[in-house]
C-alpha cells in the first residue's frame, strides 16, 4: 500500500507586543505547538518557519519582515500552504486580514488557521460573513484592550505623577537622595555646600549613577528638590 505523500507547508508566527517576545514568553511557543500539532494530524510537513516579533496585526502583510521573507521562500521552493495558529495571528485588522488573504489567493497560496481550518478556505457567503465577523471581533478586542491599558496608565499617572519611563534617582536610590538632602541642609564651617560640593561628597561616599559616574550639579538639584 502506497504511503500518501505529506503536503509541504510553512509556518507563520506573529507576536504584536515586545513584552511577549523572548525565550521565557509563551506566545511563540503556544503558536508553534498549535501549528505542529495540526500539521501532524492533517499530514502537513513543516519545511520552514517565519516569525514577526513585535509586529502589529494591523500592519500590512507585505510590510512585515518575517512575512516578506516567507513569501521569498515560497516563491523559491514551490510551497503553497501557510499554517497560522489563528486568523488574528495572520492579521487582527479586518481590512488587512481580507486584503492579505486575497493577496495570497492571487499567488495561489492556501492560508490555514489551525484553530479553524476552513476559515480561509470556504468561499460561501456565510463563511465569508463569519470570517469578517470574527475579524471584526478580534479588531474590537484589540482596540478595547488598548483603550483599557491607556486608561490604566492615565489613572496611575494621576495618582503617582508618573507612568513608565526611566526611574528617578529617588525611586532607584532613595538612600542617595536622603544623603544629598542631608549634605545640602547642614553647612560646613558656617558655609552652605554648593551643588558641586554635594556631588563630590556623594561620589566619595560611593553614591554613583547607574553608569558608575559621579552625579552632576543638575542631578543633585533635582534630588534636593524632591
Amino acid at each position: 500500500m502506497a504511503i500518501k505523500a505529506m503536503t509541504k507547508a510553512v509556518a507563520y508566527f506573529r507576536t504584536s507586543s515586545a513584552t511577549n517576545v523572548g525565550a521565557d514568553k509563551d506566545s511563540e511557543k503556544r503558536q508553534r505547538e498549535a501549528v505542529l500539532s495540526f500539521a501532524r494530524r492533517s499530514g502537513h510537513e513543516i519545511v520552514d518557519e517565519f516569525y514577526d516579533a513585535a509586529v502589529s496585526g494591523a500592519d500590512p502583510v507585505d510590510a512585515r519582515p518575517g512575512f516578506a521573507a516567507m513569501l521569498d521562500r515560497i516563491a523559491g521552493n514551490g510551497v503553497r500552504v501557510i499554517l497560522v495558529e489563528t486568523a488574528n495571528r495572520f492579521a487582527r485588522d479586518l481590512i488587512v486580514q481580507e486584503t492579505g488573504w486575497r493577496f495570497l489567493q492571487g499567488l495561489g497560496v492556501t492560508l490555514i488557521a489551525v484553530d479553524s481550518p476552513d476559515s480561509f478556505l470556504d468561499k460561501t457567503p456565510t463563511a465569508v460573513l463569519i470570517r469578517q465577523v470574527l475579524g471584526a471581533v478580534a479588531q474590537f478586542e484589540k482596540a478595547a484592550l488598548v483603550a483599557k491599558l491607556k486608561a490604566a496608565r492615565e489613572r496611575k499617572k494621576a495618582l503617582t505623577g508618573k507612568c513608565g519611563g526611566r526611574r528617578s534617582v529617588a525611586e532607584a536610590n532613595p538612600a542617595t537622595v536622603a544623603l544629598a538632602k542631608k549634605l545640602a541642609r547642614y553647612p560646613v564651617n558656617g558655609r552652605r555646600r554648593s551643588l558641586r560640593d554635594v556631588a563630590s561628597e556623594l561620589e566619595m561616599a560611593g553614591h554613583l549613577t547607574s553608569k558608575g559616574t559621579a552625579y552632576g550639579a543638575a542631578a543633585v538639584a533635582r534630588m534636593i528638590a524632591t
